[in-house]
């Protein structure tokens, strides 16, 4: 049996091994014990949930909308979006407005659902169409939720509540896009017969025009027109065209909805137009010659169109030659307004004529036939 004193080294000894194996830890975390560690990969983190869930009416379809996941995991994470599922709740217009989320998880239906290839494909937004049977007033209210690779469902969207309009009229008939004049593309359409639940009158306000070009796949959400086309109204000049682009053209009816609101119909069926610039500038005006020794110069007004890229100059000393027999006396097109013809003999009459060509290369008819003598 040891002594108080025999004791006391084994409870020191006890002592500094139970300090050194906290020292020591802390030692090797601070200085990393000399290894260096490669960089964590950043966290993956995906929305589970979306706050911006939005829709609108158009026909007899309501078209929902939200951002598209920018990023997304592997399969075998639990954050990994594969699948988007769409509810629906339809109810009575007068239906009590306040809804829980698990009272609508209890009387929504599933209609439907964005497959993990068109999450895959999709851009700045996902869309869901659902199509309706309008036969009497009703409110619906929608919501998504995302669901993992496991079969996982995260928490439900933002509830979107719509009251679709059941008279909403059907889509006009596009007749035609032509390019009558180089300052517009005309686009024609057909007034719609009825409504899209059968019903006439047509509810028609007007109509709006839409146009992509090839670098979009949907129309554009703003229309072409600034202010709604008149119901009486079936043509459209659109004159914010370029040269070289295809278009295509949709139009749709515009039809008073619930609540006074605007409710778009369905697409019309699509015209493309590739407009190629055909059309030649007018003939040069208000040419003036004036004689001085030994040379003539020519004063004119630049062309009002704004694709002029320049002019042919032609002169003559038989007014009677044939115009496609004249001298052409620029070999370049002529940029400037002002023309020096030195290359003159005394005493000679000298006739003139003038073309604007554009950018094309269209070449305007000739101008006014202008004459002086050489002094």
């Amino acid at each position: 049996m040891l002594s108080q004193d025999s004791a006391y080294p084994t409870a020191y000894m006890q002592r500094f091994y139970f300090m050194l194996g906290i020292v020591l830890p802390l030692i090797c975390f601070l200085t990393a014990c000399g290894k260096r560690r490669p960089p964590l990969p950043p966290t993956e983190r995906i929305p589970q949930r979306t706050e911006l869930l939005s829709g609108v009416q158009r026909g007899n379809q309501v078209i929902l909308s939200w951002p598209a996941p920018r990023r997304n995991a592997s399969d075998e994470s639990v954050q990994s979006i594969r699948r988007v599922d769409v509810y629906r709740v339809a109810e009575r217009p007068n239906a009590p407005l306040p809804l829980t989320e698990e009272q609508f998880s209890t009387r929504a239906t599933l209609i439907g659902s964005v497959p993990y290839e068109e999450i895959k494909q999709a851009q700045e937004t996902l869309n869901y169409t659902d199509t309706l049977t309008l036969t009497e007033p009703v409110r619906l209210r929608y919501a998504i939720r995302y669901v993992n690779a496991a079969g996982q469902r995260a928490a439900f969207s933002n509830f979107l509540l719509l009251e679709p309009a059941a008279r909403v009229s059907q889509p006009p008939a596009l007749k035609s896009v032509t390019n009558p004049n180089e300052s517009s593309v005309l686009v024609r359409w057909q007034t719609p017969a009825a409504n899209v639940d059968g019903s006439t009158p047509v509810n028609l306000l007007g109509y709006n025009v839409y146009r992509t070009d090839r670098s979009q796949q949907e129309p554009a959400q703003t229309p072409l027109n600034k202010d709604l086309i008149g119901p009486n109204e079936t043509s459209y000049a659109d004159q914010s065209f370029r040269f070289g682009e295809e278009y295509t053209y949709v139009v749709r009816a515009v039809s008073l909805g619930t609540g006074g609101a605007q409710v778009e119909s369905l697409n019309s069926n699509a015209i493309s137009l590739a407009p190629k610039d055909t059309f030649a500038p007018s003939a040069p005006t208000a040419i003036t010659v004036a004689a001085a020794p030994n040379r003539l110069s020519l004063f004119w007004p630049a062309n009002p169109e704004r694709d002029v890229a320049g002019y042919n100059i032609y002169r003559s000393t038989d007014p009677n030659l044939s115009k496609d027999r004249w001298t052409k006396l620029n070999r370049t097109l002529y940029e400037r307004t002002t023309y020096q013809d030195e290359a003159v003999e005394p005493g000679t009459r000298y006739y003139y004529y003038l073309t604007a060509v554009d950018t094309s290369g269209n070449e305007s008819p000739p101008s006014e036939v202008k004459s002086e003598v050489v002094p």
